[in-house]
């Protein structure tokens, strides 16, 4: 193991701002796709030259009959909201995850003003002000702790609030916003509400890419992970030994853990569509020495270097920001080094970053 690779330094780059993505692509498979061979666990040394670009469409040619994708169906709420103070200030929420009894945890911009107690206007041009109050803050996670009705005690219960009231919540580097973005934003399989981000390498998959693997016999499964805090929350320690992440929601179902014995048992490939789809497989076989079972609550888990997979073997996924646990986990495959140099090759030839940017596709390692 290189020391380096648990220094959070060592997963820093230079991103040139025309690099970062500011629209989808139409058609969604139309991005770029970057195949990154592993040749071998952590392949430090591959070459540059094996690197092959092609078009997410091509995911059709890399795959075989029977192999498993697994796709998070977790759709994203409209979870940014406008609201205004007694005093006529103006404040922005961003509603992340239910604490029970109408009670969610949000972050809040500005936030140091805000006490609890205070109640708030939350605004809409369709509807009439709805008041929520800030009851205290969260000392975990920094955010606040607002008061919601009482029925909103999940991501199902409070959607139809957020459709009259909040916006679709885009990450802070797309500054362009566009109507489109309330159905580009979201995966064509997203049905579990409850994301405030979207699992963005299924942004690729379009009606009819997915129609096209489902003929060449890819077994096509969902799992479910709300993007939460976690993915707003930026790694601080240099150090990452004993890095710990805030923990996130998901639920493995029956019918997806049988899928996946039955790949296995047939010496097929089991393929994440996502980081999020492998922080699910991963952490709840972790949870269960290995084995995946039925699952639906929190996990917590840091997958870096050294990590050993237990379900995984492909990953499609977008290219992230530096210094991200997104960054740790995907060189938990492919080596710290090898994909750092993937990285300065991709924004080289003009790869678009980030959420509505371009995919890399790592192949599962070759069978001998």
């Amino acid at each position: 193991m290189d020391p380096l690779d648990h220094l959070l330094s060592s997963y820093n780059f230079t991103l040139p701002e025309q690099s970062i993505a500011q629209r989808p692509l139409d058609p969604r498979h139309a991005a770029k796709m970057l195949v990154v061979p592993r040749n071998g666990v952590q392949s430090n040394n591959a070459s540059p030259g094996s690197l092959r670009h092609q078009q997410v469409w091509h995911l059709v040619d890399e795959l075989d009959p029977g192999d498993l994708l697994v796709v998070n169906d977790t759709r994203v709420l409209r979870a940014r909201l406008k609201a205004r103070r007694a005093s006529g200030g103006l404040v922005e929420l961003l509603v992340l995850e239910p604490r029970g009894r109408g009670l969610w945890l949000c972050l809040a911009r500005p936030a140091k003003r805000l006490r609890p107690g205070e109640d708030l206007q939350v605004l809409s041009k369709a509807a009439q002000p709805l008041v929520v109050r800030v009851e205290s803050r969260d000392q975990a996670t920094g955010g606040l702790l607002v008061r919601f009705p009482p029925t909103c005690v999940d991501g199902a219960s409070i959607e139809d609030l957020l459709v009259r009231y909040g916006e679709v919540p885009l990450p802070p580097y797309i500054h362009r916003h566009d109507p489109q973005d309330a159905e580009r934003y979201q995966t064509r399989y997203a049905l579990a509400p409850g994301a405030v981000a979207a699992p963005t390498a299924g942004l690729h998959l379009s009606d009819e890419l997915l129609a096209a693997l489902k003929r060449k016999g890819v077994v096509i499964m969902p799992i479910t992970l709300h993007v939460g805090l976690g993915t707003f929350r930026p790694l601080e320690a240099e150090n990452l030994s004993g890095l710990q992440l805030h923990s996130e929601w998901v639920e493995v179902r029956p019918e997806l853990v049988a899928a996946v014995r039955d790949c296995q048992s047939r010496g097929r490939r089991v393929v994440a569509v996502g980081t999020t789809s492998v922080r699910s497989l991963e952490g709840v076989a972790h949870l269960h020495n290995g084995q995946l079972v039925p699952f639906r609550g929190p996990i917590n888990l840091v997958i870096q270097p050294g990590f050993e997979f237990a379900v995984v073997e492909g990953l499609l996924t977008n290219f992230h920001l530096p210094r991200s646990s997104l960054l740790l986990l995907v060189s938990a495959l492919l080596g710290r080094r090898r994909l750092m140099e993937v990285y300065a090759e991709a924004i080289k030839t003009g790869y678009r970053f980030y959420s509505y940017g371009d995919a890399m596709w790592i192949p599962p390692v070759p069978r001998t």
